[in-house]
């Protein structure tokens, strides 16, 4: 006889056919004796579970167990012991045995390593569970212990089973249940450990950090508690996964890699002894095939390097160099808060790639070779672990360089080539050998133009390709020539392919060359007035690639396209549209930028980016005013969220140059003109809001401080006039801007009027930051109280739309004022929250920063954590390039070192951070400081009392400068109490 208790008490004879156990009593009866087969259990248990109320009598009882023997008959003994009564079966009789055997071996098997063992036992193991375990008792007092303590193993298998069944790469699959049972059980970790990590396994660590958070605040909240060690040590190992974008990998190649593997070899010895080697050749000899290769070689194996592909051919000129490196390596040009920090994109740079080993692939460098030249060397000079591969119709021209010349393929294997690439496009392809040589040897066994001919076997055979081949290059058995010469043949490949293409495949070809870093369909389609059978068709003839959803044009094809879109006079015209095209894009995009769409649209206009600039830059030249402020006003959200608005400033400078030409600027009414104009500049009527972006963007670059200056006044009176009464402007970044460029004027009282002015626009994101903004006024007054509600309001804002970085923000701010008034846990909290945000974000110097802020919290009460944060702030500051939070890094540390007594150590780490903090900048201005009074306390301490009075006036003085006179104001730049109380004294004597 078998019995079953997870679900609903039934009993089955050997046949299968069902015991009719009678009513509830009876099999409550059953449930409690089975609970523990074998074992007696006391008649006072029994009575409970059969009857709650307390109301049965023994004799009751006694007839119960009598109707339950009968029923039962001689499957089971239920036998009298002592005061209570016990049922003698198998164990493995009982279906809550078996499970727990069965998920015991199954556990035992998952820790073995034998994880298909494992799934199996605990798939069995689970399928003995029809309901919940003592169903209809679970309620009793004598019944509860054991239904707990069942359903608690019944959890536990399911996570073995699951924690199995991942380890067999079913991550993916494993995310819809584990999110149903995180549901049901919020504060269980190791479930919410195995969701992280299929989060993390299907789609990266931003939804897996969320779910960390989530969890953590459940806790908080239920329990008082912190994350188990475990599960706080799986949240750093996402971190340090995800320690931000990773480099752009070589692209991936379509095509097998025919006759240079013996150049692979060399060329990766020679890399080992030489950090930068460039090779050279023609166009279409095949350099960056071949640097692809190179690359794929080194990034594999042990202790391998990183690599990064860099591919310049989209740059019209060396000013957008440093930007397109850092793109390349994930990296912004600046962090996501706002100010002019005075470190260039070489700079960020330099302080990324100073401790990193990595292999740097820089791919068509012949038209920016000077800038190239320049740049490699300085980046060479200050990074010792960093190799440079090149490729480059001509050298670089710097000390230290290794050539490597790109031969043409060999007989052989340019017969090879041909022979694979015909047979791709046509099945079976088979030629006489000689005449695929003869072939080869009048295109100089170029690779790229034996691709394009080879291309051709589609409609033609050999023999005719062979012949037109004669005809049109009129090179049959010349032998030998020069790279001048072959790369004439190239053209004359191009060309002859080129006109081989239908009227409307020449069409689309030649203006799809005005794209930048290739195109969607539906760019595509759009720009070059086509439709997708012809793009495909120019897929088909090796004119244009596909890859990753894109299509994309080889520079060699490109060039000579660009020849056909100007001798057919439509330049102008296609790159209007180009531009119209990627104005919608970046203007549909905008307002997704500030909701929780943010983490879909920032990589769809990241992979535009190439496009978004050559937009621009035609704007600027052709010039088309209009368009161009349209585009940065368009634009302006995302160049700042990536943190590369300093890279459009030369281009907004024209634009306003442009405008000023004319002696006015727009205003937001039809006709109206600001800044003494007649009226006569009425194509700029409109757009106000645009101008102070494009003012904004320009300001943002090295040279912007005489621009602003110059345009302040006007600016202010444009953004006043679109976000007035009840108008609502189109872009509410421009307010968040306008407060932070003017946080460091003299006299920021009207940008704080106009800014807070909106804490009741209709504009949600306006709003948000309109109540951000809002809460340095009560602080400044020492409400503190206010300006936590203030902030916490603006908080609720952001979050509500789904804007990580505004929610951030906001979170900070609510962390040092918690910090500030010793509530430590909670500014501890609020940081782990906004970590999470920013770490979704990929704002690694963002990141860097909070870290540093929660260390500051967690000093007093856990050093360790503290200093486990500033190294891991430290390193990741490192990596985003950022001096300014390296600074605040290594002040944390020299902190801890004087805390350990280690005053020489301290004092180093204090010069270093020093060297570091930019003076000028409002968001080093909290390292400055404290730095500054670690190093008076130091000097103190050894009885320099004169050395130690300079470093505490220097901290004054940088504190005075931001206007900050207050210790609640100062605490905001993470200076703790007694720090900013001695700040505020020695300010408040001057």
């Amino acid at each position: 006889m078998l019995f079953g208790i997870l679900g609903e008490t039934r009993a089955w004879h050997d046949d299968g056919a069902e015991v009719p156990l009678g009513g509830p009593a009876r099999r409550a009866l059953l449930a409690l004796l089975l609970t523990h087969p074998g074992e007696a259990v006391s008649a006072d248990r029994l009575a409970d579970g059969v009857d709650p109320d307390g109301t049965l009598s023994a004799h009751a009882l006694q007839s119960q167990v009598s109707r339950l023997r009968k029923a039962l008959g001689p499957g089971a003994a239920i036998e009298q012991a002592g005061a209570g009564y016990r049922i003698v079966v198998p164990q493995e009789d009982v279906d809550a045995c078996r499970f727990e055997r069965l998920a015991q071996e199954g556990r035992a098997a998952l820790r073995a390593g034998d994880a298909e063992r494992a799934v199996t036992l605990l798939r069995e193991a689970l399928g003995l569970w029809r309901g919940p375990a003592l169903a209809g008792l679970a309620e009793s007092e004598s019944a509860r212990p054991a239904a707990v303590r069942l359903e608690e193993r019944r959890l536990g298998a399911l996570e073995d089973r699951i924690e199995a069944e991942c380890l067999l790469g079913g991550q993916a699959g494993a995310v819809p249940e584990l999110r149903e049972l995180v549901g049901r059980h919020p504060l269980r970790e190791r479930l919410a450990g195995l969701l992280i990590r299929a989060l993390f396994a299907e789609g990266g660590p931003a939804a897996a950090l969320v779910a960390y958070e989530e969890t953590r605040r459940h806790l908080a909240d239920e329990l008082g508690t912190d994350p188990s060690p475990e599960l706080t040590a799986l949240y750093r190992e996402l971190l340090s996964a995800d320690a931000g974008p990773a480099p752009t990998a070589p692209p991936a190649q379509l095509t097998a890699f025919v006759g240079r593997a013996g150049e692979v070899a060399e060329v990766a010895g020679l890399l080992r002894v030489a950090r930068l080697v460039t090779l050279t050749g023609p166009g279409g000899v095949g350099k960056t095939r071949l640097s692809v290769e190179v690359a794929g070689a080194a990034g594999t194996g042990a202790g391998a390097d990183e690599v990064c592909f860099v591919e310049l051919a989209p740059l019209r000129d060396g000013a957008g160099l440093p930007q397109a490196l850092l793109s390349a390596l994930g990296l912004r040009a600046t962090g996501l808060s706002v100010g002019d920090s005075g470190q260039t994109p070489v700079d960020r740079l330099i302080a990324a790639l100073s401790d990193r080993m990595l292999l740097l692939v820089l791919d068509n460098c012949e038209h920016v070779v000077d800038e190239i030249a320049a740049l490699a060397a300085r980046l060479l000079a200050a990074c010792p672990r960093l190799r440079v591969l090149a490729t480059s119709r001509e050298p670089l021209g710097i000390i230290g360089e290794s050539l490597w010349p790109v031969r043409p393929l060999d007989g052989d294997a340019a017969v090879r080539l041909f022979s694979e690439r015909a047979g791709a496009v046509r099945p079976g392809f088979t030629a006489d050998p000689e005449v695929v040589r003869r072939i080869c040897a009048a295109l100089d066994d170029l690779p790229l133009a034996i691709e394009l001919a080879a291309a051709r076997i589609r409609t033609l055979d050999a023999d005719e390709l062979a012949g037109r081949l004669d005809d049109r290059l009129g090179v049959a058995a010349r032998g030998s020539r020069g790279s001048d010469e072959r790369h004439r043949t190239l053209r004359s490949v191009v060309a002859w392919s080129w006109e081989l293409l239908s009227a409307p495949e020449q069409r689309a070809a030649r203006r799809f060359t005005v794209f930048a870093g290739g195109a969607t369909a539906e760019s595509a389609i759009r720009v070059c007035d086509t439709d997708g059978e012809t793009l495909e068709a120019l897929v088909d003839k090796s004119l244009l690639e596909f890859a990753g959803g894109r299509y994309r044009m080889l520079e060699t094809i490109g060039a000579y396209g660009g020849e056909r879109l100007d001798a057919a006079g439509e330049r102008d015209a296609v790159r209007r549209a180009h531009a119209r095209r990627f104005l919608e894009l970046a203007r549909t995009a905008d307002p997704h930028l500030r909701r929780a769409e943010q983490l879909e649209w920032l990589p769809r206009l990241t992979v535009e980016h190439g496009n978004l600039l050559a937009a621009l830059h035609w704007a600027v030249r052709s010039p088309d005013v209009r368009t161009g402020l349209e585009l940065l006003a368009a634009a302006s959200h995302y160049l700042w969220i990536r943190g590369i608005s300093a890279s459009v400033a030369p281009q907004a400078i024209t634009l306003l140059d442009a405008m000023g030409a004319t002696g006015s600027v727009p205003g937001e009414a039809e006709g109206e003109a600001i800044g003494g104009g007649t009226g006569e500049a009425a194509p700029w009527a409109g757009l106000g809001e645009e101008y102070v972006l494009c003012v904004l963007l320009a300001a943002s670059g090295a040279a912007g401080r005489p621009v602003w200056q110059r345009h302040r006044a006007a600016a202010e009176q444009a953004l006043a006039a679109a976000w007035s009464g009840a108008r609502t402007g189109r872009y509410p970044v421009g307010l968040f801007l306008w407060m932070m460029r003017n946080a460091g004027e003299a006299d920021a009282r009207s940008a704080f009027a106009l800014v807070s002015a909106q804490r009741d626009c209709p504009e949600p994101w306006a709003r948000a930051t309109a109540r951000y903004v809002s809460g340095f006024g009560p602080l400044g007054e020492g409400d503190t109280a206010l300006a936590e509600e203030t902030f916490g309001a603006a908080a609720q804002g952001f979050r509500e739309l789904g804007d990580r970085w505004g929610t951030a923000l906001a979170l900070d701010t609510l962390a040092g004022m918690a910090g500030g008034r010793g509530d430590h846990v909670r500014a501890v909290a609020l940081t782990d929250e906004a970590l999470a945000l920013t770490e979704q974000l990929g704002a690694l110097e963002d990141s860097a920063d909070l870290l540093v802020n929660r260390a500051d919290q967690r000093v007093g009460e856990n050093p360790a954590s503290a200093r486990a944060d500033y190294k891991e702030a430290a390193a990741l500051a490192r990596r985003a390039g950022s001096p300014t939070g390296l600074a605040a890094a290594l002040r944390g540390l020299a902190d801890m070192a004087l805390l350990d007594g280690d005053p020489a150590d301290a004092e180093r780490l204090y010069e270093e951070a020093l060297e570091r903090a930019d003076p000028h900048w409002v968001k080093s201005v909290g390292t400055r400081v404290r730095t500054l009074v670690g190093l008076g306390r130091i000097a103190e301490a050894r009885g320099d009392r004169a050395a130690a009075r300079t470093r505490y006036r220097e901290a004054a003085e940088a504190a005075l400068r931001t206007g900050a006179d207050t210790p609640e104001a100062l605490r905001l730049l993470g200076l703790p109490a007694d720090v900013a109380e001695r700040v505020v004294e020695a300010v408040s004597t001057r």
